[in-house]
């Protein structure tokens, strides 16, 4: 530790295990003890640099100001003013050119924008991410013309279920496998049909509703179809009864949580067990939406950033976690 209490770091290995040795032209010298070269000072762009390991501690590991300023010895003011100047340098997102990628598509909402993200599910790494302030068919559908366009090809593609992101890899790739997320499928359903369904349909329905994520094989499909066209068999006339208002002559489905669960499943039946055929296309979106959480969480802890520097820190966020994989 130096007198000002700050630590001194090579700029050829980055170590901080560095001593004063002596004066040269009545400058401060030091010794890397590390790789025994000598030095006398850095150059203000080698500040810079010197300092990037702890912007990326900051970026990747929750690292508070005060936590970092401890263990480098620099300020916090000065930590700040580093970072800021290494939050206008953020970089952009690289394509990679890829063959059979099965990709992820997802949404998450900021309070001020809306984070799309395309992810490969083979190694997690995020090919292509859009700011915006919504999910929109015509920016969806440039994005995946534009992956195309740049040498990525796509094998599959699963989502949510967004009619925007459905809608888009229809008319820009048709020839693509569209997966459906089972997960929302089941996340939804369980919600319209509450927890403790008071009526034999909902019950059953539910039930079934639980066992999507069990179905490994073609014939655990087969069995969950027929079960779930039973259903329907026997409920049919229940899911559509009507009720009627008299006096304004409108009417609407009585058991109208119920018919939008089946429905939901039914509408997405086509698209949700590609997986069976091609075990490398994912059947759920969790790994994005795991990724999304973590970057949020990051995020969160460092409140008080305008909103140019929280999508800066979010392009740096991207551009580290994709240089792990």
């Amino acid at each position: 530790m130096f007198k000002n209490g700050k630590k001194k770091r090579c700029w050829a290995c980055g170590s901080l295990d560095v001593i004063n040795w002596g004066k040269q032209n009545n400058k401060q010298r030091f010794k890397c003890k590390n790789c025994s070269i000598y030095f006398t000072g850095n150059k203000p762009e080698q500040k810079i640099s010197n300092r990037f390991i702890w912007f990326k501690k900051w970026i990747l590991e929750r690292q508070t100001y005060k936590t970092l300023s401890r263990d480098s010895g620099y300020s916090i003011d000065t930590l700040q003013r580093t970072f800021y100047i290494l939050l206008e340098q953020a970089p952009r997102v690289t394509i990679i050119k890829r063959k059979n990628v099965n990709l992820r598509i997802d949404a998450t909402y900021f309070k001020q924008f809306c984070l799309i993200g395309y992810q490969d599910d083979f190694d997690g790494y995020m090919q292509l991410i859009r700011f915006t302030d919504g999910e929109h068919f015509e920016e969806i559908k440039e994005d995946l013309e534009n992956l195309i366009k740049l040498g990525v090809h796509l094998e599959s593609i699963t989502s949510d279920g967004h009619k925007s992101i459905l809608k888009a890899a229809k008319k820009a790739v048709p020839d693509v496998t569209t997966q459906r997320c089972l997960v929302h499928i089941q996340r939804m359903c369980l919600i319209w049909l509450t927890r403790y369904p008071k009526h034999p349909s909902g019950q059953e329905l539910r039930k079934l509703v639980l066992l999507l994520l069990k179905i490994k094989t073609k014939n655990d499909k087969l069995f969950w179809i027929r079960a779930l066209n039973s259903w329907h068999e026997q409920y049919k006339d229940y899911i559509n009864e009507k009720t009627y208002n008299p006096d304004t002559g409108r009417y609407w489905y009585t058991h109208k949580l119920l018919r939008r669960s089946y429905f939901t499943i039914k509408r997405a039946l086509p698209n949700m067990f590609h997986y069976l055929n091609n075990p490398k296309i994912p059947h759920t979106t969790n790994g994005i939406e795991g990724y999304f959480s973590h970057l949020k969480n990051h995020l969160d802890l460092h409140r008080g950033l305008t909103l140019k520097n929280r999508i800066n820190f979010i392009k740096w966020y991207i551009h580290f976690s994709n240089e792990k994989e």
